[in-house]
């Protein structure tokens, strides 16, 4: 009886592009959005588009509830 190969090839890691100038630029965007910084929000999310950012992850940022003051 022939045995049947379940994964004939190996299994590959998904590269996942994590660019440490967006991600610099998300952080600093949430910390001006924080610090009720709004004049540099244009250029921080420009910075961050031009290196990779989804629209949705600069969306987060503007729509997240916890960094409304208490």
């Amino acid at each position: 009886m022939l045995e049947t190969i379940r994964n004939a090839y190996p299994r590959r890691r998904k590269f996942v592009n994590r660019n440490p100038v967006k991600l610099t630029a998300l952080l600093y965007l949430k910390e001006a959005l924080v610090r009720q910084q709004y004049e540099h929000c244009r250029d921080i999310i420009a910075v961050a588009k031009e290196f990779g950012a989804a629209d949705v992850e600069v969306q987060d940022l503007l729509e997240d509830q916890r960094r409304t003051p208490g």
